[in-house]
């Protein structure tokens, strides 16, 4: 399709790709992705330039690379992951970009004609790990099931991450998932982004339209926050505010200065209330959290 609208849910991956491509470009950017507009392609540059404010809505895209870079070093190079899980992998370059441990074993999960695609746009280039794709419909449970219990056997500790995905599922899927991923006693981390009721409305209002159109539309936005997943095996180890990170990390969108202003004027209670609205999280299996130290937060 030449006019950028978006056809199905993998088109996302093509939309997210051109924000770290962008991003990649700043001559103070915070991060730096060489393969992401080679990824995105022409499409995805036609997909932000025929989305409302497309362009101005990198902040949360790059904000969250950030974070997930972050969580992701940490736990492979220090917190003893030895595997790492990426669910709904879409574009995702950490593989070739990030100096992540040669001895690490990274499996990207995705529909086939993702897989295929980014491998033949990557072909030639070098990965810093043992790189493995997978090709899985996540919806198929008993697949997902048997390929969840095969890495957990092969692996002592299995970081999992599954960034821009649970947004689009029903709070069932999710549940089941979370179930379905606490099962295995090796999977030990859980990375993803989530948002509350207030954002996915916001969300839906401004992108409902064109992820019709791509049959993909945005369902799952708790209000019990991290807290949802308790039921399901899971707590909250970290919570890294997306708008105290966007701040921070000077990637604001505009008239963010409205925030500042917002947030002197709150109560203690609803400034945190608003620094909670939207994440990029990091769960741990409730059982070893009981065992380890306590959960870590970052402040608000």
């Amino acid at each position: 399709m030449s006019d950028g609208t978006l056809q199905n849910i993998s088109d996302t991956a093509l939309w997210v790709a051109m924000y770290r491509a962008y991003e990649s470009e700043r001559k103070d950017a915070l991060f730096h992705d060489p393969y992401a507009r080679r990824l995105a392609g022409p499409r995805g540059e036609q997909i932000v330039r025929s989305l409302s404010g497309g362009r101005t809505m990198s902040w949360p895209m790059v904000v969250r690379t950030v974070a997930f870079d972050d969580m992701v070093l940490r736990l492979t190079r220090d917190g003893g992951a030895d595997t790492v899980l990426n669910l709904a992998a879409g574009l995702d370059a950490r593989p070739w970009r990030l100096p992540l441990p040669s001895d690490l074993r990274w499996i990207d999960v995705d529909l086939p004609h993702m897989l295929e695609y980014k491998w033949r746009a990557i072909a030639g280039e070098r990965a810093h790990c043992r790189y493995e794709p997978r090709a899985l419909d996540l919806r198929e449970t008993d697949a997902r099931r048997d390929l969840f219990a095969e890495v957990g056997n092969s692996a002592r500790s299995v970081l999992v991450v599954s960034e821009g995905l649970l947004v689009y599922l029903e709070p069932p899927q999710v549940a089941s998932l979370a179930q379905d991923l606490a099962a295995v006693p090796t999977f030990r981390w859980w990375a993803f982004d989530l948002v509350g009721p207030r954002i996915l409305l916001r969300l839906q209002k401004q992108f409902g339209g064109a992820l019709a159109t791509a049959r993909a539309p945005m369902h799952f936005g708790p209000a019990e926050n991290t807290q949802w997943f308790t039921p399901h095996g899971w707590r909250e180890r970290e919570y890294h505010s997306m708008i105290a990170d966007a701040m921070r990390l000077k990637r604001q969108p505009p008239m963010a200065w409205t925030w500042k202003i917002m947030m002197k004027l709150m109560p203690p209670e609803r400034r945190a209330q608003m620094f909670r609205m939207a994440g990029n999280v990091l769960l741990e299996r409730s059982d070893r959290l009981e065992a380890d130290a306590p959960a870590a937060r970052v402040p608000l």
